[in-house]
């Protein structure tokens, strides 16, 4: 195998294959489209309820295909997260939903070790999203609300419960 050796200029086949690695990764922002929250234990509702919009062509997908228990993660938003969550202790049982008047929603939270994925879609017969899961670390989490279709703007309220 023949590997890129330094020089002043680049064969073309090295700088392709670096272009290509490049590329290939995919870039997750830091900075939330509407802002961060903290959660400590016993938090009260008020503190875990944000706001924001829909509206990204960003392909959730892209981030990963599937959960950690498998279900499909779907959607589209914008590339930056919509919110990061601060959670200052770790949860035995979380619940986050998305209130945005029954329209297809979707969502996509992102643990601290950014390998532990979690994926939501239709909650029960309604079309909001959710995600109701077990062991939840201390830690950063990026969250994304995004739709069923590509670019469509709907407003919404994230709320997080403790159960």
């Amino acid at each position: 195998m023949k590997f890129c050796r330094p020089r002043l200029r680049f064969s073309g086949g090295c700088l392709l294959a670096i272009l290509a690695t490049i590329t290939a990764i995919p870039v997750i922002a830091e900075t939330p489209n509407f802002g961060t929250f903290n959660l400590s234990a016993n938090f009260n509702p008020a503190q875990g309820t944000v706001q924001g919009f829909t509206g990204g062509s960003y392909s959730l997908s892209a981030i990963s295909n599937r959960d950690r228990d498998q279900k499909a993660c779907i959607g589209f938003a914008d590339p930056n997260p919509d919110h990061i969550m601060v959670l200052e202790n770790d949860f035995s049982q979380l619940t986050i939903k998305v209130d945005s008047n029954n329209t297809d929603t979707t969502l996509l939270i992102q643990g601290p070790d950014q390998n532990t994925i979690r994926c939501g879609d239709d909650t029960g017969k309604r079309k909001d999203a959710s995600v109701s899961d077990r062991n939840w670390k201390r830690g950063t989490y990026r969250i994304w609300v995004g739709t069923f279709n590509s670019g469509v703007k709907r407003d919404y309220t994230l709320a997080v419960e403790q159960l």
